[in-house]
């Protein structure tokens, strides 16, 4: 299985007007850094926003996870065949 597979980039959007575009200013330390909106000029921090966009990186884990579990199940599939081939007892669909 190749992990290079299930990389994502998910574009984190505004809240306010849905603009994927921010330029970020250095806090104190990373969790307080500050985004602010290239459209409305909202500013909101890197935690707030990660949390805004909550639901839309819940879907893209979810969708990673099944396709997770499908190359799992197909590589095991294969496996299980390949290895009871000349069985005339099992069989593997």
């Amino acid at each position: 299985m190749k992990n290079k597979n299930y990389n994502r980039n998910i574009n984190l959007l505004c809240p306010t007007c849905g603009c994927s575009q921010f330029s970020f200013e250095n806090g104190v330390d990373e969790t307080i850094e500050i985004a602010k909106c290239a459209s409305c000029g909202r500013e909101v921090t890197k935690d707030e926003l990660i949390h805004e966009n909550s639901e839309n990186i819940s879907e893209h884990v979810k969708e990673i996870g099944k396709n997770v579990t499908d190359d799992i199940a197909k590589h095991l599939r294969e496996s299980l065949k390949k290895a009871f081939k000349g069985s005339k007892n099992i069989r593997i669909k």
